[in-house]
């Protein structure tokens, strides 16, 4: 039995999308850039939201995270747990995002202070959150960056984000979204930057949090091989809609909606089309 049918027997989902819409204003009109979205992420599940740039899956995961221009509005129903996140206010909207709702971005480098010490940032949360001094956070944080296999934490926690690698920083974000032990982390990416080799370290590392800290993970990305090799769950997104859902199984074996076999078919394969699919 999968994760999500077990969760179903007895619980609720950790986050829960229903009717979601996204609009912006136009001068004649208006552009909807999701449109009636509705999805579940169960505890201890990593659910993939896949479809080509510009279908709808990352204005959908900043509606989570309250991160949306101004001038986007939104309608619909999103909970984490049993908190409504369209209701909160800003302030204890920022009390949530960083503490229960992580984000792991998809351009560590920009998201990454240059002028602080990663030890500073990646403790940061501790500060805001739990109101830590920043030489605690520091310490902490040196726990952290070695949970995310950062060698030598001790000693890079001095560093700046410059002298990191490219997965070097990505793992210093996830560790930093690790921070406060988060019901959901949100995934945006984050593999994209990344060579194959530092790209498959990082979604070890994902699924290894998973299992150790049973959190969810909401991961966001166009790639069909990172959505075979990480996910439970899969949603498939299509001009802002969600066009198909199913286990990752299920998707590569019975494709049902013509865009899922589209997207199916044009990912290479080392093997003939019919066999793969």
């Amino acid at each position: 039995m999968d994760i999500r049918s077990r969760a179903l027997e007895n619980g609720r989902p950790t986050l829960r999308i229903r009717d979601l819409t996204v609009d912006f204003p136009k001068r004649n009109g208006s552009f909807r850039a999701v449109d009636g979205v509705s999805l579940d992420v169960w505890p201890g599940e990593i659910v993939g939201v896949i479809g080509e740039s510009g279908s709808g899956k990352t204005m959908t995961a900043l509606s989570t995270l309250r991160m949306l221009p101004k001038r986007a509005v939104v309608s619909g129903s999103i909970e984490l747990g049993q908190r409504r996140i369209l209701d909160l206010s800003p302030a204890d909207m920022r009390k949530l995002r960083g503490d229960r709702l992580s984000f792991i971005p998809q351009d560590a480098m920009r998201a990454l202070n240059p002028t602080m010490r990663v030890g500073r940032q990646v403790g940061e949360p501790l500060v805001l959150h739990r109101n830590l001094s920043f030489k605690t956070a520091v310490s902490r944080a040196v726990d952290l960056l070695r949970a995310v296999h950062v060698r030598e934490p001790e000693r890079r926690v001095e560093d700046y984000p410059h002298g990191f690698s490219g997965g070097m920083q990505q793992r210093a974000m996830i560790a930093m979204g690790l921070a406060l032990e988060p019901e959901l982390i949100i995934s945006d990416e984050p593999t994209t930057a990344l060579d194959v080799t530092v790209q498959a370290q990082v979604l070890k590392l994902l699924k290894e949090i998973r299992d150790r800290e049973a959190t969810s993970i909401l991961f966001i990305t166009h790639d069909l091989g990172v959505v075979a090799e990480l996910c439970d769950w899969v949603y498939v997104m299509y001009r802002g809609q969600i066009v198909e859902q199913g286990s990752v199984e299920r998707l590569f074996t019975e494709p049902r909606d013509d865009y899922t076999k589209m997207l199916l078919a044009s990912t290479p394969t080392l093997f003939p089309r019919e066999a793969a699919i």
